[in-house]
């Protein structure tokens, strides 16, 4: 196979499991992509500013506004006001953001496995073990 036949293949694949993976995500369905990406970087950060966000997030100030709004609304992330400056806030997951994330995550992880359990034979499992570093290297 030839590179871009592979690249092409690949693309394919991993799109298509992210799809069967994003459908295993109900608790997450109600918010867009963008919401969800926002919730994933706070998750990972602890705590970050909207300006930081739009910026990981590619939108502008005024969109990141109304989303981290609807996201309080919804009672997934909570503002507490900067010490050195009062003029910033940090957004950060609530308790109910974290749990929605871990679900989300134990639900997608249930569902791959039972995919791998059903769908692979060991040894497919153990090429996909292999494949792992090699597919992390292109990330």
């Amino acid at each position: 196979m030839e590179t871009s036949e592979l690249a092409s293949s690949l693309r394919s694949v991993v799109s298509n499991l992210h799809k069967g993976l994003r459908k295993q995500a109900d608790s997450a369905m109600e918010y867009s992509m963008t919401e969800v990406e926002i919730i994933a970087h706070l998750f990972r950060s602890s705590s970050l500013l909207p300006t930081e966000l739009a910026t990981l997030t590619r939108v502008k100030t005024q969109s990141m506004s109304q989303m981290l709004k609807k996201l309080e609304e919804h009672g997934l992330i909570r503002r507490t006001p900067s010490q050195e400056d009062k003029r910033k806030v940090y957004i950060s997951l609530s308790s109910h953001g974290k749990k929605m994330v871990e679900k989300v995550r134990y639900n997608k992880d249930e569902w791959l496995k039972d995919s791998l359990e059903k769908m692979l034979t060991n040894k497919e499992r153990e090429l996909l073990e292999k494949a792992l570093p090699v597919l992390n290297k292109l990330i």
